[in-house]
């Protein structure tokens, strides 16, 4: 039997934010919601960027009411197109416009084929199913304290207090590595979708969502309801949620004119694009994750994230995560609290030293390179690396891209063996450049081509996600992208 949806949505600035960097899609085949960060420049500019994309898909799957909708993987598919298209945008937008970059955005939205929703999430937004009286989360939050919960270091219950609850693990933000969940799910009459961004999902309990959630009354009344919530809550951040119903087949409900909310809606998207046939610029990756996040999760303080989280309120004036207690914590002594993280962070350093000890990287020795034992990071002005050796490899005749990789000191690796067969690729690979160099210098030059080509700007691949390969067809995956368009990427091993 064909279902339809019965939406209601809304999508405000919250009682603390300047402005809203939310935005929201709804159609009678789709809802989405996507919450931005980067400051007030960029967040809005994200998600309204995720948003057009998402709508495009969404028109490009009713086509003046006319034909056959999008079923099962197929929908997968023009979801993850979209999303892949939009992160590329992002990616342009950076390179055009150096003060953007940081920006980023959630994406929790479902296509609806009449019988199955088809989820795409990267993010902490939600989506929720409420059925035959039970909330269940559709979405699985792609935060640091998630995973401490995935490892059962902490609970569930533990997470939502957690001061470092809104650190991110993976958004859309301009670079491949960043792959979000897809799935498919059976659609059954009776059922009620909630998505949301956090500023609803973190200011109340999914006790309180499910109970408001499961009221009598019109969708728009629940609406109200749930945004009243978040506003007792503390209102501390954007607030934007899409209700749906899945109700037997309306033709007047199919014929529902599309509706985009918040930053969405005037938000002005310029103008970015590369000359055909040319590559996108992936730039260094600022918001790489580490090699091993189970590791240093396993190493470090329960109350200490490690580096290279993403935080959407870095460029906010308020931040309210770290600086805003909750409601059931505001009495906890300030001293207690200091004491307990004194112990934490003793108990976590031998732990930590351990985890340091089994790890090498390849980094410059004067303008060599060389294998180190270790981080390459420093605490208190103290390195916690020491140098196993040093090559002959010359870090000048290496392909720009990992000549830079080196100079960062991010190839990093879990075994010397390991250090010592990148170390050896690393040599093949110099050998091939200074030869291919040195026919170059050797070849007749003309007039028009006496200058040297600059170097382009090759993006950092030191992150850990996987990136799909393109042509796959996922049904349900959280690690893999449905099949799509191919981008095209750049040679990464050319030595310009």
């Amino acid at each position: 039997m064909a279902l339809s949806l019965k939406v209601a949505a809304h999508s405000e600035i919250g009682l603390v934010r300047s402005n809203n960097q939310d935005s929201a899609y709804v159609s009678p085949t789709m809802i989405a919601v996507a919450d931005g960060m980067g400051g007030a420049a960029a967040g809005d500019l994200a998600s309204a960027v995720a948003v057009r994309e998402l709508r495009r898909a969404d028109e490009a799957n009713r086509p003046d009411g006319q034909g056959q909708r999008l079923t099962g993987e197929q929908m997968l598919e023009a979801l993850g197109g979209a999303l892949t298209k939009a992160n590329d945008t992002l990616a342009d937008l950076v390179v055009s416009d150096r003060s953007l970059e940081g920006m980023g955005t959630t994406v929790c939205g479902a296509m609806f084929s009449g019988s199955q929703y088809g989820i795409a999430h990267i993010g902490d937004s939600r989506g929720y199913l409420l059925r035959a009286g039970k909330l269940r989360q559709l979405t699985h939050d792609h935060s640091w304290v998630q995973s401490l919960v995935d490892e059962g270091k902490i609970t569930q219950a533990e997470a939502a207090e957690h001061p470092h609850r809104s650190l991110l693990l993976k958004v859309l933000n301009g670079q491949p590595t960043h792959i979000p969940d897809y799935e498919l799910v059976d659609a059954e009459l009776g059922d009620r979708l909630l998505f949301c961004s956090d500023g609803l999902s973190g200011m109340i309990d999914d006790a309180v969502i499910a109970e408001l959630l499961a009221a009598t009354g019109d969708l728009e009344t629940i609406v109200a309801a749930l945004t009243k919530a978040a506003h007792a809550g503390g209102g501390l951040d954007n607030i934007t949620l899409v209700i749906a119903d899945v109700v037997a087949h309306d033709d007047k409900l199919e014929a529902v004119t599309p509706r985009v909310l918040g930053a969405a809606q005037t938000v002005k998207i310029p103008r970015v694009g590369r000359p055909r046939g040319t590559e996108i610029e992936w730039r260094e990756d600022t918001s790489r994750l580490p090699i091993d996040t189970a590791a240093l999760i396993a190493a470090g303080s329960l109350d200490q994230p490690p580096a290279g989280l993403i935080d959407p309120d870095q460029f906010e004036t308020i931040r309210y995560t770290p600086h805003l207690p909750s409601r059931r914590r505001r009495v906890l002594p300030v001293l207690a609290t200091v004491v307990a993280l004194l112990v934490v962070a003793l108990a976590g350093f031998w732990g930590a030293r351990k985890y340091v000890e089994t790890q090498y990287f390849i980094g410059p020795d004067d303008k060599r390179v060389a294998i180190y034992r270790g981080l390459p990071e420093e605490i208190l002005g103290r390195v916690l690396w020491s140098k196993v050796e040093t090559s002959s490899i010359q870090v000048a005749d290496l392909p720009p891209y990992y000549a830079g990789r080196v100079e960062r000191r991010d190839l990093q690796y879990g075994s010397l063996d390991d250090a010592h067969e990148e170390l050896s690729n690393l040599g093949r690979m110099a050998e091939r450049c200074i030869a291919e160099r040195a026919a170059g210098a050797a070849a007749p030059t003309t007039d028009s081509a006496t200058a040297a080509p600059e170097s382009p700007t090759i993006p950092d691949a030191s992150a850990t996600t996987p990136v799909s390969t393109p042509g796959a067809t996922v049904a349900s995956s959280s690690t893999g992208t449905p099949s799509g368009t191919a981008t095209p990427r750049p040679d990464l091993e050319a030595c310009g």
